[in-house]
């Protein structure tokens, strides 16, 4: 059968995946873009520069990993979120190269969003596919959202190629992935520092003081992270040595679980619903899905923790959004 391209373009990652009509991956590149030692991030303009020069290496890759040519469809991701008005420059990137190559090869070239594509990417190979209607939480370095998802056609009961997505909650300020990265960046750790923060927070066994990081408040499905990033950084002057260092880390991330595990069980009684999927780079956390899953109070509620491979930014998820919307 025939293969799907799709492509993402997101802040800080350039990613390529093959798929075939069977939903089979058949390749899965991708390439963090470069970020200069001690920066938190890069600006627009720097991240869209290194897609363009990373996307033709990585398609190159993706075809020679498949071994095959025989494209059906081209898709990739063009905004951030499914919402008029959603735009961010990196993703012209992505989108462009999508729309040459299909114009040359004279096929279809479908056009998502980077949330739909995140949602779809976490809910292969598990039990979420099949859901009607379900919270998602896209937890990643950008984003930190609650959302409402549903396949079913409100008009004519028909299942949708890709949910419809309502935003109903989520962070007022930064995201999970901002604190992290922060915290890491302070520490004198390489940026994106989520994975390195993750196993130190997972091979530790004590925590600082609880009085150094207080509780993130949840209140109606919102909160707000700033006041933890604060704290974080007022901390870090009064440690000394790896072993508090690490402490502190870890009472980082258990202030961070805890207000997840809030967050989730609020969204729930919100949206009312009892099905969660759990996407965004920092839900492959490992430290998080053991806390998750050890201390959550609310067991009624199924939650669906998405392949770690398929948490963080890729463009399988576009890939399988654009075969269903082919074969639609």
């Amino acid at each position: 059968m025939s293969l799907v391209l799709g492509i993402d373009t997101s802040n800080y990652k350039t990613s390529v995946a093959l798929v075939d009509g069977g939903g089979n991956i058949l390749s899965d590149e991708r390439r963090f873009l470069a970020v200069g030692k001690g920066n938190r991030g890069l600006r627009q303009q720097e991240a869209l520069f290194q897609h363009v020069n990373a996307l033709p290496e990585l398609i190159e890759r993706a075809f020679e990993a498949s071994g095959r040519r025989d494209v059906c469809c081209v898709a990739a991701s063009e905004r951030p979120r499914p919402v008029e008005g959603s735009y961010m420059p990196v993703f012209n990137a992505g989108a462009g190269t999508a729309r040459s190559i299909a114009a040359s090869l004279g096929v279809p070239c479908y056009m998502f969003s980077h949330q739909e594509m995140h949602v779809e990417a976490a809910s292969y190979g598990n039990e979420a596919s099949n859901w009607d209607r379900f919270a998602a939480f896209h937890f990643s370095g950008g984003t930190t959202e609650a959302l409402l998802c549903t396949r079913v056609d409100s008009k004519d009961g028909s299942r949708c190629a890709s949910p419809h997505i309502d935003l109903i909650g989520g962070s007022m300020d930064i995201a999970y992935g901002q604190v992290l990265d922060r915290a890491g960046v302070a520490l004198g750790m390489e940026f994106p520092a989520g994975s390195e923060l993750d196993g130190i927070a997972l091979s530790g066994s004590s925590c600082a003081p609880k009085t150094l990081l207080p509780k993130i408040k949840v209140s109606d499905g919102r909160i707000n992270l700033s006041g933890i990033d604060t704290a974080f950084a007022r901390a870090l002057p009064g440690i000394s040595g790896t072993e508090e260092r690490d402490a502190l880390i870890r009472l980082l991330f258990v202030r961070i679980a805890e207000s997840m595990s809030a967050l989730i069980a609020d969204t729930c009684r919100i949206a009312d619903t009892d099905k969660v999927l759990l996407a965004g780079g920092v839900s492959s956390s490992g430290f998080i899905r053991e806390w998750i899953a050890g201390h959550r109070t609310d067991k009624n509620i199924r939650i669906v923790f998405a392949d770690p491979a398929l948490s963080s930014d890729n463009a399988v998820g576009t890939a399988l959004l654009g075969l269903k919307r082919y074969g639609a």
